[in-house]
């Protein structure tokens, strides 16, 4: 629960440092917190803890196409290490704030990748999106898909962006069939400007409780967790690399840390 999770602070969220190197290709994400629903008060949040400093609109921050990665190779790694393990081959997965990569495991073919990202030109280079919309969510949070259309629905490092996040996250619940998962990835960097209030205030403990808040009162999901999947690191660079020198050398070359918290659609 909750004490524990903050407990940890000082301990599980910087074992990853403590990774013994031959561990590493046997590597497990790490649990920071299982949350129970006795963990949650009521909604703290006022409208203010998701002002920005930059309040213009999305759509125009965005019209630039921005063809570049917003965390490391070593954070990508893992992030990749994590869906390889977690989604389903078959499925139909939502990339919500997409653009123009996915971080999607290139040798694994899903059923469907539908993308909504806030660029056209971006979405249109992801190679890995079978169908695609620009919209902003912020201004409309509807998705524009049929009640239990997807298995699975991810997120990468946009959670710290939405000023509308329970709308979302209901949404989210409504389009994922019974049982299915959404996944909120984050690490620690962000456009300041952009990035809500609340958001900032807060350090990585306190945003992974942000996160965990935005599902619990958003609508009915069980099984809430947090956690560091740093430790996947070495097993996704290995794939990543062809040297298998470079490749264990690259694994412990990442700055970002990368956190995930995710919870299944109760219907």
């Amino acid at each position: 629960g909750v004490e524990g999770f903050l407990a940890a602070r000082g301990g599980a969220l910087l074992s990853r440092a403590a990774l013994p190197r031959t561990h590493i290709r046997s590597a497990e994400a790490k649990v920071l917190a299982e949350f129970e629903r006795d963990d949650f008060g009521p909604w703290l949040y006022s409208p203010r803890d998701f002002r920005r400093i930059d309040e213009s609109l999305d759509f125009d921050f965005y019209s630039t196409p921005r063809f570049v990665t917003h965390i490391d190779d070593g954070a990508i790694a893992s992030l990749t290490e994590y869906y390889r393990r977690t989604l389903p081959a078959d499925g139909a997965i939502l990339d919500l704030c997409s653009s123009w990569i996915s971080h999607l495991p290139a040798e694994v073919s899903y059923g469907s990748v539908a993308g909504i990202g806030m660029n056209y030109r971006e979405l249109e280079a992801n190679k890995r999106l079978t169908a695609f919309s620009a919209q902003d969510l912020n201004f409309n949070a509807t998705l524009p898909y049929p009640d239990a259309t997807f298995d699975c629905v991810v997120n990468a490092v946009s959670v710290d962006y939405m000023t509308k996040p329970l709308p979302l996250f209901k949404e989210m619940h409504r389009v994922l069939k019974p049982g299915g998962r959404a996944i909120m990835s984050f690490s620690n960097r962000c456009f300041p400007t952009k990035a809500v209030g609340c958001w900032l205030d807060a350090d990585e403990t306190g945003r992974l409780a942000i996160v965990a808040n935005y599902f619990h009162h958003s609508a009915s999901w069980e099984g809430i967790r947090a956690l560091d999947i740093i430790p996947l690191k070495g097993e996704g660079m290995s794939r990543m690399k062809s040297n298998p020198a470079q490749s264990f050398m690259a694994s412990w070359a990442s700055m970002d840390p990368m956190y995930i918290v995710e919870a299944w659609a109760v219907k």
